[in-house]
């Protein structure tokens, strides 16, 4: 399957380039870590929210009661649990706010429904038999280049609850491979740089260069 980096699709070079990444495969299905922003896309695509995307469809697809002809081939993975081409992949959508994360989910509003709450998480850590696991927030340990300390002590939570084989992480906007206990963590390019296939019978996860737009 195809596996795509953030996109921040709303912008028109980088729609090209993420249409670019879809042309370059003949993947059938594809699997995206946040920071979509454009959600017509040619083939079913399953991705996590990011904390840039329209949170207005966002919230629309958490609830599925979202009907557009500007939304086609996207599904949400919020604390859930999808099968794509015989492989189990958790999803936790969202970034990390501590000034939000005790609020329940309904007393997010505008662009605060970016973040993740504490009902989010407790919901991901009960999923059974992921084996991989999507992100937008990393967990710490993992070698991206940032000027803070890059980490959340809750997706340590869900790496040791769940022991996924794999864990895709995006908004960093770096492609970097790291182990937290058993599990291997890529965080993965954006769009506009590479895409990825991933073997479903072996998870093995190969990058390649996006062409030009």
């Amino acid at each position: 399957m195809l596996v795509l980096g953030d996109a921040h699709a709303n912008e028109p070079d980088r729609r090209r380039s993420l249409f670019a990444a879809f042309r370059a495969t003949d993947e059938d299905v594809a699997l995206q870590a946040g920071d979509l922003f454009y959600y017509d896309l040619p083939v079913p695509t399953y991705f996590v929210a990011g904390n840039n995307e329209d949170f207005d469809v966002t919230e629309s697809l958490r609830h599925g009661r979202l009907r557009s002809e500007h939304v086609r081939n996207v599904r949400l993975i919020a604390s859930e649990v999808v099968e794509i081409e015989g492989v189990r992949v958790g999803g936790l959508s969202g970034n990390y706010a501590p000034t939000q994360f005790e609020k329940p989910r309904t007393a997010l509003y505008e662009e605060r429904r970016r973040h993740f709450v504490r009902e989010d998480i407790e919901r991901a850590k009960a999923l059974e038999d992921v084996e991989v696991l999507v992100t937008h927030e990393a967990p710490h340990g993992v070698p991206v280049s940032e000027d803070y300390d890059v980490g959340c002590t809750y997706i340590d939570e869900l790496l040791v609850e769940l022991d996924p084989e794999l864990c895709i992480v995006g908004h960093h906007h770096q492609h970097t491979e790291s182990t937290f206990g058993d599990t291997r963590v890529v965080t993965v390019d954006p769009v506009w740089e590479s895409y990825y296939v991933l073997d479903p019978d072996t998870l093995a996860l190969q990058r390649y260069e996006t062409p030009p737009a």
